[in-house]
Formats: C-alpha cells, sequence, structure tokens
C-alpha cells in the first residue's frame, strides 16, 4: 500500500487547504478530503506554511562546487582553458562524489529536487542522486579534445546499453559544445540520440567568440550547424542562448527545442545577456539553469529565477515575464522537457513541492504568495522540500549535512588550488 501523507492547512490557491499525497503523486489537491484520506496517513501541520512547486535546475555541473571561488572575474575561454579544465584533470572518482553531494546539500537547502548535469564519471553523480533521494538527468558528457577515443566508444556503449537509468536518473546525450565537438562526431550523436529516443543537451552560442568561430568554419551560426544537421526538435535543448539571431529564434522556435537560459553565469563570466523579451515574443520555450558553481557562484534556482525576471523586463518593458511565468520556467518548464510530470501542484503530478515558511520576514506582508515567492524571498524562506513523496529536508534539517561539509573542505584543501 503506498505511504499516504497529508499536509494540513497548507496555503495554495488563495486559500488553507489538505492536501494528499499517496505514494509518489499528489492524489487531492482542490477535492475536499474525505476521512479515510487521513486514515493511516502522516498528518504533516503546515498552518505556517504555503506549498510551492519545487524546482528544477535546467544547466549545471554539479562537481564543479568543489571549484566555488577558485578563478574568478575572467572571461570564459580563459578561465576555462587556463584554469577550469587543467585542474578538473587531477579530479578523481571519488573527488566528483564529493563535490556532487556539496552541490546536492546546495540544491536541495535552496528548493532544488532535479538537476540536469554535464560533467566527468557520471556513475559517481548518479550513485549520489540516487543516495540523496533527489532526480537528475545525467550528462554522457562528449568532447573530442579532452578524450581519448578509447573513452568516445565507452560513452557510446554506455549509452547503447541504458547504464544505470533508474526512476529518478535518466541519460541524457551531452556534447559539450560546437568547439569542442566537430560536425562528423556532432552527426553520429544525433543519430545516437535519435535511435535510442535519447534528449540531447549542449552548450550553445554562449558567446560572440564560438559564434564568429562557427561563422568562419561551418558558414552558419550555431544554431544552423543544429539544424543542418538534423539534430533540432523536441528533444533537443540547449544552455546559455546568448547570442541568437532573429532568424535563430525562429528556427529554434519552429523546432520545439527548449532553450536553458543561465543568466547569473552569463553576467560574470561577461559572455552576454540573453534576449528574453525577444525569444518570448517569438514564443521560445524556455527554462532555466543555475550553470556549475565555479561560475555562477552558486546553485541557487530563486535567484535565478528573480535575476531572468528583471532582465526581462530592463530589455523588454515592466509587463515582461509577470512572476507566475517566471516561476514556470524555474519549474515545469524544465520538468517538462525532461519529461516528467512535475513543476505543478497538481492532481496526478509528481509529488514534488516545498513548504514555504509564511512568518519569514521576507514573506510578510503577503499581499501575493507568488510575487514575495520570486521577487523578495531567499533559499531562508523554505522550511522543507519533498521530492517523490518523501521528505529530504525537513525543518532545514538534511541527514548527514555536516559529514557532506566536512568532506568538502578536506577534498579542497588536498586539491590545494591557488
Amino acid at each position: 500500500m503506498n505511504k499516504k501523507t497529508v499536509l494540513k492547512n497548507v496555503f495554495f490557491d488563495g486559500a488553507k487547504r489538505d492536501i494528499l499525497i499517496a505514494g509518489n503523486l499528489f492524489e487531492k489537491v482542490r477535492t475536499p478530503l474525505e476521512p479515510v484520506d487521513y486514515e493511516g496517513a502522516e498528518i504533516v501541520d503546515c498552518s505556517h506554511f504555503a506549498i510551492m512547486p519545487a524546482f528544477y535546475n535546467g544547466h549545471t555541473h554539479a562537481a564543479m562546487s568543489l571549484l566555488r571561488g577558485f578563478a574568478d572575474d575572467m572571461e570564459l575561454y580563459k578561465w576555462l582553458s587556463e584554469y577550469i579544465w587543467p585542474t578538473e584533470a587531477k579530479l578523481t572518482p571519488e573527488d566528483i562524489a564529493v563535490g556532487s553531494r556539496l552541490a546536492i546539500l546546495e540544491m536541495i537547502k535552496s528548493g532544488t529536487v532535479f538537476f540536469a548535469d554535464m560533467y566527468w564519471h557520471r556513475e559517481q553523480t548518479m550513485r549520489v542522486v540516487e543516495e540523496m533521494g533527489i532526480r537528475a538527468a545525467i550528462g554522457v558528457t562528449f568532447a573530442e579534445s579532452l578524450m581519448s577515443p578509447e573513452a568516445w566508444a565507452a560513452n557510446v556503449d554506455f549509452l547503447k546499453n541504458h547504464t544505470g537509468e533508474t526512476e529518478r536518473v535518466q541519460l541524457v546525450v551531452m556534447p559539450h559544445a560546437i568547439y569542442t565537438v566537430g560536425e562528423e562526431k556532432t552527426a553520429e550523436l544525433i543519430e545516437l540520440a535519435h535511435s535510442e529516443n535519447y534528449k540531447i543537451h549542449t552548450h550553445l552560442s554562449e558567446t560572440t567568440v564560438e559564434v564568429k568561430n562557427c561563422e568562419v568554419q561551418y558558414k552558419c551560426t550555431p544554431v544552423e550547424f543544429w539544424k543542418r544537421l538534423g539534430g533540432l526538435n523536441s528533444n533537443f535543448s540547449a544552455a546559455h542562448c546568448t547570442h541568437f539571431t532573429a532568424s535563430d529564434r525562429k528556427i529554434f522556435a519552429e523546432a520545439g527545442a527548449t532553450a536553458i537560459l543561465n543568466p547569473c553565469s552569463n553576467m560574470k563570466l561577461n559572455s552576454g545577456i540573453p534576449q528574453i523579451a525577444e525569444m518570448l515574443k517569438d514564443g521560445l520555450k524556455i527554462g532555466l539553469g543555475t550553470d556549475g558553481a565555479s561560475s555562477n557562484n552558486n546553485l541557487d534556482m530563486q535567484e535565478e529565477m528573480k535575476t531572468v525576471a528583471l532582465l526581462a523586463k530592463y530589455l523588454g518593458t515592466a509587463e515582461t515575464l509577470p512572476a507566475h511565468e517566471a516561476l514556470d520556467m524555474a519549474t515545469c518548464n524544465v520538468a517538462n522537457f525532461f519529461g516528467l510530470k512535475a513543476g505543478r501542484i497538481a492532481e496526478c503530478y509528481l509529488a514534488d513541492c516545498l513548504l514555504i515558511d509564511l512568518n519569514n520576514e521576507r514573506m510578510v506582508p503577503c499581499y501575493n504568495v507568488y510575487s514575495n515567492w520570486v521577487y523578495s524571498a531567499n533559499s531562508s524562506v523554505i522550511d522543507s522540500v519533498m521530492c517523490n513523496g518523501k521528505f529530504v529536508m525537513r525543518g532545514r534539517h538534511i541527514d548527514g549535512e555536516e559529514e557532506i561539509l566536512r568532506n568538502a573542505r578536506e577534498c579542497a584543501a588536498r586539491l590545494a588550488l591557488k
């Protein structure tokens, strides 16, 4: 029999309600509960809480949490080639596990229950995701310039065997970028993704240098490059999308692809600002991600949500991207791309949610709970987090968090980054 949980007197949709969770699904949200619904259920007093959908981080590099603050205040290519890639080459599989635990701890604390990860030693991250009770789309990452032919072949086999897929972990084909995976290999990965029914995720049009180099080498923009190879469709998503032309936006929208914006990282690396207002006008599907903690420098989706809402207004009008639409970008839009019926507090949706403390000073007064959540709040207002119908944080406590922090400090000391 499915475990039952009743969130009693929780504020949702303008009223106090009792919400029933059965197993890993919301069973009754707006429907009044009957006496039988309470029988055998865990009753959670939510008198001072509002319920919100949990966040879904559409693009990050989880284990890079170990590199937080290591190399700041420089542009992307110098940051990657002189600092990040040489340092990443030193990381062991166990280092990746330590960094992934630190990242997931931070994500849960800030309300995230799903992330799309592009990194190395993926088995370590997959194992930690399972241990800590959240969801992930784990990238099988490809970069010709950073991999041996043997490592490339092993990645292909890993995908063909669908290794490690579970209820909460899915695999995604992730070519790193146009400047690390050439035309022939990109075409091979597109064919692989289509034949095995995988989604594709990549970095795209992040900098003007990337776009210019693509135009010189391939006589087209990065978006046109993917269209030419047959890779653009509803199973394609791309991070950054900072330098789309008007034609790029039209092509991307018509393909049904999803743009995962990372405005905080883009601004910090001086990569640019995505044309959010134009993207919305042109009908693009848009989600949000934090990028890695070495370029953001955190994994806080609430901060990303507020930033994109403010940038949209700066680039458009005061009416551009109201609070509830910004929330969708950080929740259901990402979940939808990755095939999850989640990101909404609704019956038959996955029971992933946040309990928000209405007594927190950032939530008072509360004329509009969504306005407060997007424009006023931060992670301090999150009391509890549920994923798949289970609490992964309760009363702001996560089991094992002290050990996770201790191990991360020790790992950083071993790396001796300067």
